[in-house]
């Protein structure tokens, strides 16, 4: 009985170790190291009308 619960235990393991690797893939299809967060988005700025407008004018607010 312990045999097969230890058998069972290894079995169990070898298979769920690569599920939690998260494989991350390139353009080509390639195994590549994942990138630890996403890039941050750029920062857009609006005038007092809402149109989107240079960050660096007067009165410019970010959106």
């Amino acid at each position: 009985m312990f045999r097969h619960l230890m058998f069972a235990t290894a079995a169990l393991t070898m298979v769920a170790t690569p599920a939690l690797a998260a494989p991350c893939r390139d353009a080509k299809g390639k195994f590549v190291k994942c990138p630890d967060k996403a890039p941050a988005k750029p920062t857009r700025c609006k005038d007092a009308k809402g149109k989107f407008t240079k960050c660096g004018t007067p009165g410019a607010k970010a959106a």
